[in-house]
């Protein structure tokens, strides 16, 4: 058992004065790094900053607190307590201002992110876990206001589940629970639905989570009055707080930012109720301020009057600090002993200066010179074209006399000489076109690698394996091949759990999970209340600690709560940390083909757009969306996986090897071969399609029909190309609306694959109208494709061509 800040603090004076004055100096350092970087945005040598000037030491006293295997899942101004817990340097913080492209001197998000976003990498540079037990983590961060939040629940309930859980490599996630999640939260952003949902489902979860709220009394420049119903949110809180005897609520704790024994007594209470009781806390840091206001874009002066900018000067937190160091005495055998003598003090003051000076330059030096190497190599063969085109020495001209150049400039300068010198063959210029292409190759990996994994577990790479049959194989509903397969998904993978509204007790609404609660208990098959975003945050927060998450959410519409969390948070993870964190959540939903607004599954162009970075599978029966649980169970990627609502009531054929058998992604199936028209769908709409193409065919058309499968990643091997050569013509038939998913479903087809050489037609798109379905099933049929559309339509495309052969219907 792991033990506590509380049960740790017996120690001489020599050690206590040594810590206070290493948190001094710390605190300093921080604020100097603040200082000094608002200078460098200032005067041009970096484009914004955002810093943590003001919360010095309520992040020292939680940093106290915060140990090995913990995460933190914040705010963009925890700069103070990065440092403290070593997961940021000086020349690192720097590194990451000037937005350097390198993992080493900037392993964050190597530029990706722009300051004050903070990371630990997880993974090892083959895409493996480290032993996360054994390092202090910090999930990335991103900058939605309180976007933060649904993340920490998952941070924080992984622990709940490791209590119980164990697999094999299961030690390098939790050391049997013990770990704390940490969030931060800026005051003002405690009015997003984010914050509440969160910390309701913690309270009900019980989960042990500190959740931080730095209170400086404004969201830029909208006082707090402003923001909420009461501005005092502790008091707004109250009604969470736990009562004696009971497994719910949390414990709420308010503090001062400026009062550093208080801070240190306040966060060792915090981790004694999160750590030994998994309790949920709130911390309510008030009275903090901003020296330079909230960011560089604009002065706190526009809002603040003379006597609010009096106080926070007085009430600064390092200066608060110095001055309960300087009265603090203490009397020791008859001695008196003091902490420190103002010249002490000024000495660590001017020593942190020097400190963040040497840092910054030399973050500038290492940022510059990787401009300096890539000029270097660029602009002598553009200065060898010179004598080729008269124009080349005038770009060259301009670029020199250029006062800071950034990458994109060199860039620009040889595409102009390349352009300039097009149709010239000579040594010199097909040096310069090697050269580029060469440095285009490394910055194409700076600046666009890992949005989609790139290790040897990427979903691409797992092996596909056929559903086997035989005369033995039964017949049976839907929803029973995909509830036997988790069945064996549960029983082979410890680490698999899944979570939703309804998902636990009844086996989901479509009793896809039947039993499962029953056999493998509360924990792995579990209910959650109506709360999408947060049902969403639970599998990236477990994720991330190296479980197997499944996140139901109910209905396909219902991704709209969450959409922000998938696109701003899942969906970028791999790319903003360029490569050092992943979170392998599959996102359980099921839509399609349905009557009525709310139930109609019309999001998909949504997701399609908003979520790139994650993969997009649109099984078309449920033997198949196993099969896509069993393949990505095996991946180290997030997946969406949109189950048929109105097949789970259909009969399939169950494989014998269930549970075992994959779905490659990035793959179609011809499911009816033809030669005069290739139709391309996807999900429930396919079973209407195949009812069209069996039409077709009696007037003489005969379609192939090609299911999609996967839409993210598309077609990888481009056979649907080869498809549309043999016939010559293309549909592609849909259920969302006009220029949606039919629409990249096209420009997949006609740009990547470039099937527009083999049309003897234009390619036709049969889509939904572009309003929802109205209610019940003459409200499908009018609303979206039909059997008889698609007849009518894909036969009208060969009455255009041949009137005689195929006279009009109408």
């Amino acid at each position: 058992m792991q033990t506590t800040y509380i049960e740790t603090q017996q120690i001489s004076f020599q050690d206590f004065k040594n810590q206070i004055l290493e948190d001094y100096k710390l605190g300093r350092i921080s604020r100097e790094m603040s200082y000094l970087g608002r200078r460098e945005v200032l005067t041009g040598k970096a484009k914004f900053g955002i810093f943590g000037d003001g919360k010095e030491l309520p992040q020292l006293a939680m940093a106290k607190v915060f140990r090995n295997g913990d995460f933190r899942s914040g705010y963009y101004r925890d700069q103070t307590f990065a440092l403290a817990v070593h997961a940021l340097t000086v020349e690192s913080f720097f590194a990451q201002l000037y937005a350097d492209t390198s993992v080493e001197r900037e392993p964050a998000s190597a530029g990706r992110q722009m300051n004050g976003h903070f990371a630990t990498r997880s993974l090892n540079e083959d895409g493996s876990w480290k032993d996360l037990t054994a390092q202090k983590n910090i999930s990335s961060d991103i900058s939605p206001t309180a976007g933060q939040m649904p993340r920490l629940l998952g941070l924080a309930q992984a622990s709940k589940i490791y209590k119980s859980v164990t697999f094999e490599g299961s030690e390098k996630f939790s050391n049997g629970g013990n770990e704390v999640a940490f969030g931060t939260i800026g005051d003002a952003s405690t009015a997003e639905g984010h914050f509440w949902e969160t910390l309701n489902a913690a309270c009900a979860l019980q989960v042990p989570m500190i959740v931080s709220i730095w209170d400086d009394g404004y969201g830029i420049s909208v006082p707090t009055m402003k923001q909420r119903a009461k501005a005092d949110i502790a008091e707004m809180l109250s009604g969470f707080q736990r009562k004696e005897g009971e497994f719910q609520g949390c414990e709420i704790i308010q503090v001062k930012a400026w009062d550093y024994p208080a801070l240190l007594d306040a966060y060792a209470r915090a981790e004694q109720f999160a750590r030994m009781e998994s309790v949920p806390v709130v911390v309510h840091v008030v009275e903090v301020t901003q020296p330079q206001g909230h960011s560089t874009s604009g002065s706190h002066e526009r809002y603040k009057n003379e006597e609010r900018l009096a106080w926070e000067a007085s009430f600064d937190g390092l200066v608060k600090f110095r001055e309960w160091i300087s009265n603090y005495s203490i009397e020791i055998d008859g001695q008196e002993e003091i902490i420190a003598s103002a010249e002490e003090l000024d000495a660590i003051d001017e020593e942190a200066k020097k400190i963040v000076k040497a840092g910054q330059k030399t973050a500038w030096e290492n940022y510059q010179n990787a401009i300096r190497e890539l000029t270097q190599s660029i602009l002598p063969l553009v200065e060898n074209l010179k004598t080729q085109n008269t124009e080349i020495e005038g770009y060259v001209s301009q670029f020199t006399k250029l006062v800071s150049k950034a990458k994109k400039d060199v860039f620009h300068l040889a595409r102009k000489a390349l352009l300039a010198t097009r149709g010239t063959e000579s040594a010199e210029r097909n040096q310069l076109m090697q050269k580029y292409h060469e440095v285009f190759e490394t910055e194409k990996d700076n600046y666009s690698s890992h949005l989609y994994s790139q290790s040897e577990w990427k979903a691409t790479n797992v092996k596909e394996v056929k559903p086997v049959y035989s005369d033995s194989s039964e017949e049976v509903d839907g929803r029973v091949v995909v509830r036997n397969n988790f069945d064996k998904i549960f029983e082979k993978y410890p680490e698999t759990l899944v979570f939703g509204e309804d998902a636990g007790n009844i086996g989901d609404v479509n009793q896809g999970l039947e039993g499962m609660q029953e056999k493998y208990g509360e924990l792995r098959v579990a209910d959650t209340g109506i709360r999408e975003a947060t049902i969403l945050g639970q599998g990236i927060g477990m994720a991330m600690r190296g479980l197997r998450p499944i996140a139901e959410i109910q209905y396909l519409d219902y991704i709209l709560y969450c959409l922000q969390g998938i696109s701003d948070d899942l969906a970028t993870v791999q790319y903003r940390t360029k490569g050092g964190q992943k979170a392998p959540v599959i996102i359980r939903t099921r839509g399609h083909r349905l009557e009525g607004i709310w139930h109609s599954g019309s999001p998909m162009a949504g997701i399609l757009n908003l979520s790139k970075g994650i993969l997009v599978l649109v099984p078309r029966n449920l033997t198949k969306a196993a099969g896509f649980y069993n393949t990505m169970l095996q991946a180290d990627e997030p997946a969406v996986i949109v189950e048929c609502l109105n097949g789970y009531r259909l009969k399939e054929k169950q494989p014998d090897n269930i549970g075992e058998f994959t779905v490659p992604v990035g793959q179609i199936e011809v499911t009816k071969e033809g030669n005069d028209v290739t139709l391309v769908t996807y999900g429930s709409t396919w079973r209407i399609v195949m009812e069209a193409a069996k039409e077709l065919e009696k007037l003489g058309i005969s379609a192939e029909v090609i299911d999609v499968q996967s839409l993210i990643p598309f077609d990888l091997s481009h056979e649907i190309a080869e498809s549309v050569k043999k016939t010559n013509r293309l549909v592609v038939i849909d259920e969302d609306v006009e220029g949606g998913t039919s629409a990249f479903i096209l420009q997949q087809i006609l740009e990547k694959q470039k099937a527009f050489r083999y049309l003897d037609s234009d390619p036709l798109t049969i889509a939904a109208n572009d309003h929802r379905p109205a209610y019940a099933s003459d409200g499908d049929y009018f609303s979206k494709p039909s059997a008889d559309d698609m007849v009518e339509r894909i036969y009208a495309m060969f009455n255009e061509t041949n009137p005689q052969k195929y006279p009009a219907i109408f």
